[in-house]
């Protein structure tokens, strides 16, 4: 497998110059300084700003921003992430909430600047278990999970029985994936017993891919927060050994020895791998539009990853 970092990238980033001077201003009273230079900034999929910034005084500072009439789910992801990373733990490794700004028809939010790079693509060795290892740090400083002032929101997991209702997309599946096509009855099964298998006290990431976290000389970051859920403590680990499938490994080597899925039923864990290429491929098949936006780069990295994942159930062999 050869995928890079930039398979992984949204297409349609607005620079900072272009943003209406409002938000400029607003992004700047949230810093209290004159912004003079800005660097887009890869990873993800979300429209508008996604931008490094740096100030007149020389602070730097990383601004998210959206036209919530242009992408509304994009801007209710924005306003969720706010009150998200306000109720993180201090000490959890995650960029620090600096302010937002919303005015209704712009929604940005400002963190502190992260020196940090995303993971290499295909995953290396040295810093995917640099990755897995902070998972455990990560759970234990979200476990039980802080109470957070917004609805809760499903976890971004199962879809098979939207493309089974839904005759287009089963076509569609059974061109892009048309081994999980013929085992439709087997993941139908699986998700099931979804709801037993989300159950837990953890505040999940909720969408742990490599461009959600930066590495750092010392630590891991992990960005983005607005899916975030309450669900078992190795939710977040299950998701990401998903790119570990994609990068042509074997991640069942990983997850046997990894703490957070020390005596953890495997069937539940089955049950998560099925529910997330289910999300996945539900999502490139057409099912999911509203979630995944319209972006045409969408489709193929959300087919790989979830015929990733599928290649990793397959390998687990029913244990």
């Amino acid at each position: 497998m050869t995928t890079d970092n930039n398979a992984f990238t949204g297409s349609r980033r607005r620079p900072w110059h272009v943003l209406p001077s409002s938000v400029r201003a607003g992004i700047e009273e949230v810093l209290g300084g004159r912004v003079v230079g800005a660097r887009s900034q890869p990873g993800g999929f979300s429209d508008g700003l996604a931008a490094r910034l740096e100030l007149a005084d020389g602070r730097r500072a990383f601004a998210k921003a959206v036209d919530a009439g242009a992408a509304p789910g994009v801007a209710a992801f924005h306003r969720r992430e706010a009150v998200v990373n306000g109720a993180l733990p201090y000490g959890a490794p995650v960029p620090s909430l600096l302010g937002s700004y919303d005015d209704r028809g712009w929604v940005a939010l400002v963190f502190e600047d992260v020196a940090g790079m995303l993971p290499v693509q295909p995953w290396r060795e040295d810093e995917l278990r640099r990755v897995l290892d902070a998972l455990t740090g990560l759970s234990e400083s979200l476990t039980p999970s802080p109470g957070l002032n917004c609805p809760d929101v499903s976890p971004r997991l199962g879809g098979w029985g939207r493309l089974a209702d839904s005759p287009r997309s089963l076509a569609k599946l059974g061109v892009v994936a048309a081994g999980a096509a013929r085992e439709l009855d087997r993941h139908l099964a699986l998700e099931a017993e979804l709801p037993e298998a989300v159950a837990g006290e953890t505040l999940t990431h909720g969408d742990l891919y490599p461009f959600n976290v930066l590495l750092t000389k010392e630590h891991v970051v992990v960005v983005d927060w607005p899916h975030a859920w309450t669900g078992p403590a190795y939710a977040d680990l299950v998701m990401l050994l998903g790119s570990v499938a994609l990068s042509g490994v074997d991640p069942e080597r990983y997850a046997a020895r990894h703490p957070l899925l020390r005596g953890v039923d495997p069937a539940a864990v089955d049950v998560l791998i099925s529910a997330q290429a289910g999300f996945l491929l539900a999502a490139a098949c057409g099912m999911d539009s509203a979630d995944a936006g319209a972006d045409p780069r969408l489709e193929r990295p959300m087919t790989e990853l979830g015929l990733a994942s599928l290649r990793w159930l397959s390998l687990r062999g029913g244990r």
